[in-house]
């Protein structure tokens, strides 16, 4: 049995969901060097600004990723809910003297010598502990009683403990990443009906509310973004003139004009519209299949490990930069309205780049333990 178990411990990671996660950190770091330099001039007199950040916390992620690649997945699952109660008490500690409220939303700590954003921690600390959650209720999943009703309170929690930072569409991630998980469990799908109905009660409460008339305009413009191109629109069609001015080869790396204060938050949210303005259609579609490699070797690394708790922790973490990449690039295409959501792996943000290499350094080790087909 030692014998066998020291062997488990030398088996390679897969080879292509790491590499495929590498190429997207540097891509950018790329990225972001090149979109933030109009701003990091502006406002700090220093155009290395952002990019000097992105990198330390690229190592430091890179760091978070070797950890996490050679500590056995199977320890997540015995400190589950531990990580779940810091994660959720990360995010209460925006309500204290230590949060700090940036561009009209409170969603920031500050530690000193950095800030911290505690959304992504609870996303991850959510996925683990909803993972240890359907593991050990495999049997009673399809109830109500032992099952839906025990796993609607724990996505509640978690969305909700995002939903008051006011951060919808990262709450709407959470929300349908967990929702997969549970999914892949075997819920009853008589449930979801009733769910749904739910669902969209809450979505009417998020944008009818007195104090979300924000949301509302942004669905005005998503309608006819040109129509309200001054005000309200002028982030969606900024976007767009820059995808449809890159065309397929790009104007070069460096060269984009969105950048030069038309395009708000271009090296975060929007950073795909400058990949695509730089880039091309050609930019635009490697990283697409980057994220596709990422997500194909994700879902075979669900399918091939025969533990539970392996099964829905690589589920919920391929999810998430599934359903995260989604959003992003349908927000920045002007497919759905315009909501603030960064690009997992590319996008500038020291704390989201930290925690999705580790994350992918989870699933990297769970690829050690899973009989994957590698010929």
């Amino acid at each position: 049995m030692a014998k066998k178990k020291s062997v488990e411990k030398k088996k390679a990671v897969d080879f292509s969901l790491l590499m495929s996660a590498l190429v997207l950190v540097f891509i950018g770091i790329v990225m972001v060097f090149s979109s933030s330099w109009p701003e990091a001039m502006q406002d700090f007199g220093n155009g290395y600004y952002f990019l000097r950040k992105q990198v330390i916390a690229a190592a430091i992620g890179l760091c978070g990723m070797l950890v996490c690649m050679n500590i056995d997945y199977r320890v997540w699952k015995k400190y589950s809910t531990l990580i779940y109660i810091v994660a959720l008490t990360l995010g209460a500690l925006i309500f204290t003297p230590l949060g700090v409220s940036l561009k009209g939303a409170r969603r920031w700590i500050n530690l000193g010598f950095t800030t911290f954003m505690p959304s992504d921690a609870i996303k991850i600390g959510s996925i683990i502990f909803f993972a240890n959650f359907l593991s050990n209720k495999k049997k009673d999943i399809a109830t109500l009683r032992q099952g839906t009703i025990p796993a609607l309170i724990i996505i509640g929690i978690s969305c909700g403990a995002i939903y008051v930072q006011k951060d919808l569409g990262t709450t709407l991630t959470l929300a349908g990443t967990l929702m997969s998980m549970f999914f892949i469990a075997g819920m009853n799908l008589y449930h979801l009906i009733f769910m749904g109905a739910g669902a969209v009660g809450l979505a009417s409460l998020a944008l009818m509310g007195p104090h979300n008339a924000y949301r509302r305009n942004r669905i005005t413009a998503f309608r006819d973004p040109f129509a309200y191109k001054l005000d309200i629109g002028w982030q969606a069609v900024q976007s767009l003139y820059a995808l449809g001015s890159g065309g397929l080869f790009g104007l070069g790396l460096g060269k984009s004009r969105q950048k030069f204060f038309y395009i708000p938050e271009s090296y975060n949210d929007f950073i795909f519209s400058i990949i695509g303005e730089e880039l091309g259609f050609l930019g635009t579609l490697t990283v697409i299949l980057l994220f596709l490699l990422l997500v194909w070797r994700g879902v075979r690394i669900a399918l091939s490990i025969n533990d539970t708790f392996g099964c829905y922790l690589a589920t919920g973490i391929t999810a998430l930069i599934t359903i995260q990449t989604i959003i992003h690039i349908a927000v920045v295409t002007s497919s759905i309205p315009t909501t603030g959501i960064t690009l997992p792996l590319i996008s500038y943000g020291g704390t989201s780049l930290m925690v999705y290499m580790s994350a992918v350094g989870i699933l990297l080790n769970i690829s050690r333990h899973a009989n994957l087909d590698r010929s």
